[in-house]
């Protein structure tokens, strides 16, 4: 009997012809393909908003191909869009700051928790995006903002990259997806272009952000916060009040002692710490299931543990994570131990 395998899949959805020629596979839109345990996902990106409408019936036709396959226990498809054309809205992003006073709550936002670290490079974008989704996967009303201005990210992990529209050139409608309301400096400039700012324009970029925003109505808003302890932490802390701060590291020394910084930061400006998460814990190699841990294991968890702060868990370095994120489809959509992981963490973060 044929094994139930990413190939097989692969080979069931390019039997699905499209109406305007071609298939899902041959026009390239299927992207992150997950099987595990015999539940299949996958993502299917269409070019273009309206073309990823269209797809509505085709996603469902897929799903019952791909649940005639041996071995299929469930399949699960998403459609999201990849545009980058569109004129821009009408509205100036980076100004200097507009007013100099204390922390004031964003319209319709019941709490804003900041997701930060000391250095880059250590997943905290990706633990935004998986635990806004893990949210909204659990019934609750959620925002995203990218605050990272030099290095915006989520547009691309969170499949959508059209460009916000702003009706009057004062406020910004946030773009949807995967039900969590998102919003990113890299959705109202060029992807290739780099934001050469100084200070007081990021803080004025990010003022906009946080107040021109239609945001509606919120349980959470997530604020994905650039590495460091500069302008954008600073002007967050000051100008909303935030329900606390969580800090993402990896368990090597060099992480740490960045989180560190961070740490002192947010307690310097007197945000509370939700807790720590311990990124990158574990790699499981998928040929012969033997676990290793390329930056180490268990420093965040002592870490917290002296500083008396709460471990929210650790998360593994997996393949899939990556894959999902450049198809702009967080894992924690995709099922599995992985998935469960993310969930986890959201649940003790609102706990």
């Amino acid at each position: 009997m044929t094994s139930l395998t990413r190939d097989t899949v692969l080979e069931a959805l390019a039997r699905l012809e499209l109406p305007d020629g071609g298939n899902l596979v041959s026009r390239d839109f299927v992207r992150a393909v997950s099987v595990h345990d015999g539940a299949v996902r996958y993502v299917i990106e269409a070019p273009s908003a309206e073309v990823a409408q269209r797809l509505e019936g085709i996603r469902a036709a897929s799903e019952d191909l791909v649940k005639a396959l041996p071995g299929v226990v469930s399949v699960a498809a998403v459609v999201t869009a990849h545009e980058t054309k569109g004129p821009p809205p009408n509205l100036k992003i980076g100004r200097h700051p507009t007013e100099d006073t204390g922390p004031k709550p964003i319209p319709g936002v019941r709490q804003i928790i900041a997701v930060g670290s000391g250095k880059g490079g250590v997943g905290k974008s990706t633990v935004s995006s998986n635990l806004a989704v893990a949210l909204a996967e659990m019934g609750h009303r959620v925002g995203l903002l990218d605050a990272d201005i030099y290095g915006p990210s989520q547009p691309r992990m969170m499949g959508a990259t059209a460009r916000p529209a702003s009706p009057d050139g004062k406020t910004i409608i946030p773009l949807k997806a995967h039900g969590v309301t998102f919003m990113s400096i890299g959705l109202m400039v060029e992807a290739d272009k780099a934001v050469v700012w100084r200070g007081p324009m990021l803080m004025g970029a990010l003022q906009q952000m946080l107040m021109q925003v239609q945001w509606g109505e919120l349980d959470t808003l997530i604020v994905d916060l650039p590495p460091g302890t500069g302008d954008v932490q600073l002007t967050l802390c000051q100008k909303v009040p935030l329900a606390g701060a969580v800090i993402v590291s990896t368990p090597q020394d060099v992480a740490l002692l960045d989180a560190r910084k961070a740490l002192d930061m947010f307690a310097t400006l007197k945000t509370p710490i939700l807790g720590l998460v311990e990124n990158m814990s574990q790699f499981v190699c998928p040929s012969c299931g033997h676990e290793s841990h390329p930056f180490g294991h268990g420093g965040v968890k002592a870490e917290a543990e002296t500083l008396g702060l709460p471990f929210l868990g650790s998360l593994p370095l997996d393949l899939s994570v990556r894959q999902a994120s450049d198809a702009g489809a967080p894992a924690v959509l995709q099922g599995g131990a992985v998935a469960q992981a993310y969930t986890d963490l959201a649940k003790r973060i609102i706990s």
